[in-house]
Order: structure tokens, then sequence, then C-alpha cells
């Protein structure tokens, strides 16, 4: 297993992950496009992905424009082996990184991610559109992962 930071190269390959998802999957696949994961990644934030054999099993994309956690996916054939953690936890701690004190972030009610979300020290905070919106401040995120 590599966890590394997304490249171009790795666009097609996260849109088959996102694609594969049973949970949070997009009505339309056209929803998200190759420009829209690089836009993303590149300049309004930063991805990251988990390979294994050369092939991507996971990734996730913070915005900083938008203060938001834009993507955090899986395939379901590699879930429940720490991976979503390992991503999410890069991914956090880059995110206060860079003089961040606030993010949030949208989900499926109901779903394993909700409950993902909230074992990882995020706050539920009400509704955004359809999905339960959680929230994590830096100060947070330092005393998740002290108490771990």
């Amino acid at each position: 297993m590599i966890f590394r930071e997304a490249e171009p190269a790795d666009i097609a390959q996260i849109q088959i992950v996102r694609n594969s998802v049973k949970e949070n999957a997009l009505s339309n696949p056209a929803l998200v496009s190759d420009e829209d994961c690089r836009e993303f990644m590149f300049d309004r934030g930063k991805g990251w992905v988990c390979e294994i054999n050369g092939t991507i099993v996971g990734f996730a994309i913070a915005d900083l424009k938008e203060d938001n956690i834009w993507a955090l996916f899986l395939h379901p054939e590699h879930e429940n082996k720490g991976i979503g953690r390992k991503l999410h936890d890069a991914m956090l701690d880059w995110y206060f990184s860079q003089n961040k004190d606030h993010v949030w972030l949208g989900t499926a009610p109901g779903t394993r991610a909700e409950t993902f979300y909230r074992k990882s020290g995020w706050t539920e905070t009400g509704m955004h559109g359809n999905e339960t919106k959680f929230e994590m401040t830096a100060n947070e995120w330092s005393r998740f992962k002290a108490s771990r």
C-alpha cells in the first residue's frame, strides 16, 4: 500500500473509484468531470491517493477555497482496511498546516461515511441541502489526534 499526493495522471483512476462506490453514489457520473478533479486537486487544494499494485483504491481531496473536504472515497473492495483513516488524517494534517482554522463537509445521512466522520472527531452542525453537515476546527483536530 502506497499513500502519496495525487498527480494529474491519477484522475482517470480516481474517477473509477468515485463511480464504484455503493453509498454517496453520483446520480450522474458526468456531474464530476476530470477537469473538476484537476481544479480541486491542483488549483483549489490538494489530493491524496492510496494505491495497491499500481491501482488507486482510495482518494481524498481538500478544498482550501471553500474550506471544504471535497472528497474521500474508497473502492468497495478495499473498505475496512484503514485506508480511509490514513487518507483522512493526511488530508486534515495538511489542511490545518495551511493556516486554516475550520473545515466542513457533507455526507448522506444514515451512511457508513456519516458514522466514520462522527468517530473521527467531526461535529454535526445540521444539514447542507440533503446531506448531514459536519465541521472540524484545528483545535478539535489536535485534541482528537492526541486522544488516540
